[in-house]
């Protein structure tokens, strides 16, 4: 079965362990009926200083640096890269966004991803920016641990950074469709996988959808098939699907509506979901109710 990757990976192979002092047991944590409790979430990486002293010692290093002329963020980011200062980016709290709001406290399983960390904060962000993560959640941060934050800790496996026009220029595009319909037709489908609501990237159903935004271009290309005989993207709903037994697999249902004569058609693709990368089962395919 194909699966089409969307977005080059930019990251490190993740075989190391932990660094001295970061949280040992992160990787570990057990939901209650005994399995990982996994995250492939969609948002964005923050460097934020967990201390007054961790915040002074950074502005001493960026006094000993070449800063003038850069903005407030180039500054941040070119002082971080310089090897240096590596034991800065160690102490630091990697924070991730969620539409906006604190949502997980990062640590790199593998030390050398945090490399990948520094290069999310780009040296001119743009609201457009998308980070993934990939990773086990863990317990909620102690208060001391980032400056009082409290939220869970994810143990990131796979990180990699895109922003959305690098998204749509990598979606292959049907030949029928003119570039610019299929462009805004793919940016909408795409926030609204985003936006949708508590898309945390935790459960099992959001796991899915955001692994479909970024690794499988068909559901784009069915879309904007689907406004072009004047059908509406109605709803995109998951479910358990019939087939889940020992793995856990959902149907993801794209539902249609035609804004002439309120007619629904129904389409769904197949994800597994019981580990911590799903993976595509079935693709792009017609869906009937047996109600």
């Amino acid at each position: 079965m194909h699966e089409t990757e969307l977005i080059p990976q930019q990251t490190a192979e993740s075989t190391g362990g932990l660094e001295t002092g970061e949280c040992a047991s992160c990787g570990n944590a057990q939901s209650l009926n005994g399995a990982a409790n996994f995250v492939y979430a969609l948002g964005q990486i923050q460097a934020r200083f967990p201390s007054m002293a961790i915040e002074k010692e950074f502005a001493q290093a960026a006094g000993r640096a070449e800063t003038a002329g850069l903005t407030n963020h180039e500054v941040i980011q070119s002082v971080l890269a310089q090897k240096q200062n590596r034991y800065l980016v160690r102490q630091l709290c990697w924070v991730f966004t969620v539409e906006g709001l604190d949502t997980y406290l990062l640590r790199p399983r593998d030390p050398a991803d945090l490399d990948l960390f520094v290069e999310a904060l780009r040296s001119s962000p743009r609201p457009t920016d998308v980070d993934v993560i990939i990773g086990v959640r863990g317990p909620i941060a102690a208060p001391q641990l980032c400056n009082g934050l409290m939220v869970p800790i994810v143990t990131v496996d796979h990180v990699y950074s895109f922003d959305i026009d690098s998204l749509l220029k990598s979606i292959p595009r049907p030949q029928a469709i003119a570039e610019d319909r299929f462009s805004s037709t793919a940016e909408e489908l795409f926030w609204r996988v985003m936006q949708m609501a508590d898309n945390a990237g935790a459960s099992d159903e959001h796991r899915a959808l955001n692994y479909l935004a970024v690794r499988y271009s068909a559901i784009y290309a069915h879309t904007a098939e689907a406004f072009g005989r004047n059908f509406a993207l109605s709803s995109v709903d998951v479910r358990p699907s019939r087939l889940s037994g020992v793995r856990k697999i959902v149907d993801v249902i794209f539902s249609f509506t035609n804004r002439q004569n309120d007619v629904s058609e129904k389409s769904f693709v197949r994800v597994d979901v019981t580990d911590e990368f799903p993976f595509l089962m079935t693709k792009m395919s017609p869906y009937y109710d047996l109600n």
